[in-house]
């Protein structure tokens, strides 16, 4: 059995707030919102990143009440505020809990966990003793607590998973959650990604070579992004959740549901030129992948709308994104060309969101946040900003390093002819 599956809500927090409208204006305007990063701890190299994307204090507080909160870790308060937030743009209310004759799945990606637990726990073992871990620490030091926070948050009784699969996370996650419901494993799936960034992990990160610095090419003191850009040098990090609420098309129909857009494809591939830490050089393998997930969507490269990029400004990354894209499409011209992880960051669920709006026409994609000089070993020059064609497909592609890739195809709802190639 398969059953289309649409997307009927969208919840997400990050450095714009909560809510859709704060990112739908960022991704308008073509410009990240930045903090500086507390650096009073010591860990971060002089000249090194010094700003994030970071959510902002008491964001979630309308969404988590503080006795809720206590016994959460700030990924699993991120990640119910997001699912309250999903549901309640689902129709379903923030209050919303499983029904017993609902079988309803949890699907969350995270890259590195609850980084902040993490750290108070080995902490409190290394500087005082074994003896003196927290079991409360523990229980939220998990990379699963945010997705088993969900669950009890909405009485969830599908499966619950929690992806680790870097960059590539998020989209995995959507793609688990939506095969769940095709196949009838669920009625309702909650899908998504959660990411803290602590100034460890910030500085670890930076230290390793992957955020953008200030240098003297890109302008003292300025810290961009640059997706694609000939001068990209490292992506701005991030934090926050989004969550999606996915559902077989006719149930969400039979309800009178919103649907912001349709999954009328998912694929995955692995890279295995790619190190453990790393980029590969395997883009002509990914592409292969891409066409059939295409061709298995029912979709023509020709007749796709846009391809709503993960490219972030690494260096590496950008360039195995623009070479798998062009050999998906056989060196033809590509659709136009997103980017926003040059307002959102990397990591936090930002891309997703931003992903959906942009394919649904919720939000008007500005200039692509810091790119001026095309890069030619890519050939690729993103969306100069305005509105897109709809209804046409849209490709949301994401590769992480390591070697893991994912693309979700998302289709206007009324769509008849993919609606069929579906079926």
């Amino acid at each position: 059995m398969s059953r289309p599956v649409v997307i009927t809500g969208l919840g997400t927090v990050g450095a714009a707030g909560c809510g859709r409208e704060g990112l739908a204006a960022a991704l308008a305007l073509g410009r990240p919102r930045l903090t500086a990063v507390d650096r009073a701890a010591g860990y971060h190299r002089r000249g090194g990143a010094r700003s994030a994307s970071l959510v902002p204090p008491g964001a979630v507080a309308p969404w988590v009440s503080a006795l809720e909160a206590r016994r959460m870790s700030p990924p699993s308060k991120l990640a119910v505020a997001a699912s309250r937030m999903a549901l309640e743009d689902a129709g379903l209310g923030r209050a919303w809990t499983s029904p017993a004759h609902l079988i309803t799945a949890v699907v969350v990606a995270t890259a590195y966990g609850p980084s902040s637990y993490t750290e108070g726990l080995l902490q409190q073992i290394l500087f005082d003793s074994p003896e003196a871990a927290s079991p409360f620490l523990f229980t939220e030091s998990v990379a699963n607590a945010p997705a088993a926070q969900i669950a009890i948050a909405t009485g969830a009784r599908g499966a619950g998973v929690t992806v680790a699969q870097r960059e590539a996370g998020p989209l995995l996650a959507v793609a688990r959650g939506a095969a769940e419901v095709a196949a009838g494993r669920a009625d309702l799936a909650l899908a998504g990604a959660v990411e803290e960034m602590t100034p460890l992990l910030h500085a670890v990160l930076d230290r390793f070579g992957a955020l953008a610095t200030p240098s003297a090419i890109v302008g003292e003191g300025e810290e961009a992004a640059r997706p694609f850009d000939r001068r990209r040098n490292g992506f701005l990090a991030a934090e926050g959740a989004t969550v999606l609420v996915l559902e077989p098309e006719e149930a969400a129909r039979s309800r009178g549901a919103r649907v912001l857009a349709r999954l009328a494809g998912w694929g995955s591939a692995f890279d295995p030129t790619a190190p453990p830490t790393g980029w590969g050089e395997g883009h002509a393998a990914l592409g292969a992948a891409l066409e059939r997930c295409l061709e298995r969507a029912g979709v023509a490269p020709g007749a796709v709308g846009a391809i709503v990029s993960g490219a972030s400004g690494g260096r590496a990354g950008d360039r195995l994104e623009a070479l798998a894209l062009a050999a998906a499409w056989r060196g033809e011209p590509l659709p136009p060309v997103l980017a926003p992880k040059g307002v959102t960051g990397e990591y936090g669920g930002g891309f997703l969101a931003a992903a959906v709006l942009l394919a649904a026409g919720e939000a008007i994609p500005g200039p692509t946040a810091g790119f001026a000089e095309p890069d030619p070993a890519l050939g690729i020059v993103p969306h100069a900003g305005g509105p897109l064609p709809r209804p046409a497909p849209a490709v949301v592609s994401s590769l992480a390093a390591g070697g893991a890739a994912a693309w979700l195809i998302l289709a206007a709802p009324a769509a008849p002819a993919l609606e069929a190639a579906a079926r």
